[in-house]
């Protein structure tokens, strides 16, 4: 059931490349009218009036890599909680992991993910098809309209999620009429690597030597092989989480974003932390892929800026504090990002690193584009009513206070971003306000036009 009809006013609205000053109407879940400052407009009876008093609107934000843990991990993370969190934070639309337990590497198991979603979620949801060495018939059965993509993990991952054989690679690629995510990090060069480290530290191999055994050689190894296979056989490949300078050659800017049939992902923590952080943070900012060197950061803004990038991510993976403690060995790679993810851009623009309009660009349209998800991602009349408020006028710290994640620890614990997210409608559905939730309506399963 949706909510009361909404009337925004006073807002400034960031919207396909653009500001400025208007109001937007929403009936039914549904963006009925955007208008500018002064136009005639008397809404409906019964309308809510929403008086923003000059703060910023923009479409709610599409996370099209989180692993919200559910199901088989539910001691660090559920689609619950991390719904929650997302929303929290501006984020309307994810999409999920395949790496649960059981792995979601058939139809049924993926199909149960998306029931758990439907009684939990809080925000809109889809969920990737995993591929395995040998589940390849389960791949082709699935609905394009109906679910974002495959994903691949070309790197060590849980279960039986790796996938190292050539001719299965070569089948998938060839035959799947989906977009196929990948995960690109070359399994021979970190075990080599690995054994390095081992031979001169034993189990006492520093966390900063993370970066130089998920190397940036291993990570262009595998994306190497991905893009050439996808160019081979015209796959629809979108390449997640890049992280270093060496990959940035293989991604291309001369095409707009909709002609292209390769697209890039860059995370949040790769285009903030850089290994001079390792000292403090330590296995905090653990991820695989691994955070890299300043000139590999510098060279993924870069990427970014000139548009070979073309998605902003988290890659949200919450472990316990407890996973992500001890050696390096032992401690678990991946963090929570979701909720902090539009306000850690928000301070880069607050930098001048990224213009306003470029950060929806990169985490609204974008994804919207690149998974041709129907009628979100934009502020248009006819599309679905997710939208953002945000105050760039107040500031937020991050504590244990207000993280959300199941997981209870932000690497950004401690740290004051300059702006307040203080509101979040999910398909015309106010959800969350100034910090409060409506939980009465749950999140969509997202649909695709392709």
């Amino acid at each position: 059931m949706m909510e009361n009809s909404y009337y925004i006013i006073n807002a400034n609205i960031i919207n396909e490349n653009r500001i400025f000053k208007g109001n937007i109407f929403i009936k039914n879940g549904i963006i009925e009218r955007v208008l500018k400052s002064g136009d005639d407009f008397l809404p409906e009876d019964n309308t809510i009036i929403l008086n923003t008093k000059g703060k910023y609107l923009l479409p709610g934000i599409i996370d099209d890599q989180v692993h919200f843990r559910e199901p088989g991990l539910t001691h660090k993370a559920d689609i619950y909680t991390e719904s929650k969190a997302a929303v929290a934070g501006g984020v309307t639309s994810f999409m999920d992991m395949p790496n649960t337990i059981p792995n979601t590497l058939t139809q049924e198991l993926l199909e149960k993910k998306y029931k758990l979603a439907a009684e939990k979620s809080l925000a809109n949801y889809s969920f990737y098809m995993g591929a395995s060495n040998d589940n390849i018939d389960e791949i082709l059965k699935t609905d394009p309209k109906k679910v974002c993509g495959v994903k691949i993990f070309m790197g060590s991952s849980t279960g039986n999620m790796l996938v190292d054989n050539i001719d299965t690679l070569n089948a998938i690629f060839s035959k799947s009429k989906m977009l196929i995510a990948v995960h690109c990090e070359d399994e021979a060069t970190i075990k080599a690597n690995t054994e390095l480290f081992r031979k001169r530290y034993g189990e006492n191999v520093p966390v900063e030597a993370h970066p130089l055994i998920r190397s940036d050689k291993a990570c262009y190894k595998s994306s190497e092989l991905a893009v050439g296979l996808a160019k081979l056989h015209n796959t629809r490949l979108h390449v997640l989480h890049l992280s270093s300078a060496k990959e940035m050659k293989l991604f291309d800017n001369s095409k707009p974003l909709k002609e292209k049939r390769i697209t890039a992902e860059v995370c949040v923590h790769h285009l903030w932390f850089d290994s001079s952080d390792y000292p403090e943070m330590g296995t905090k900012i653990k991820w695989n892929p691994a955070i890299k060197t300043r000139a590999d950061k510098d060279a993924l803004w870069e990427a970014l800026l000139d548009d070979r990038l073309d998605v902003i991510a988290t890659d949200h993976a919450p472990h316990t504090v407890e996973e992500k403690s001890g050696t390096y060995f032992n401690a678990a790679s991946g963090g929570p990002l979701v909720q902090h993810s539009l306000s850690a851009m928000l301070d880069f623009y607050r930098k001048g690193k990224l213009p306003l309009e470029r950060i929806v660009d990169k985490m609204c349209h974008a994804p919207a584009k690149c998974f041709k998800i129907e009628k979100r991602g934009f502020i248009r009349e006819g599309y679905w009513a997710d939208l953002v408020i945000v105050d760039l006028e107040s500031k937020t710290e991050v504590n244990k206070s207000n993280i959300l994640y199941k997981c209870g620890w932000s690497p950004f614990e401690g740290h004051t971003f300059n702006s307040k997210i203080t509101h979040t409608f999910v398909n015309g559905n106010l959800v969350f306000r100034n910090g409060k939730f409506n939980e009465s309506v749950k999140g969509m399963r997202l649909a695709f036009e392709r």
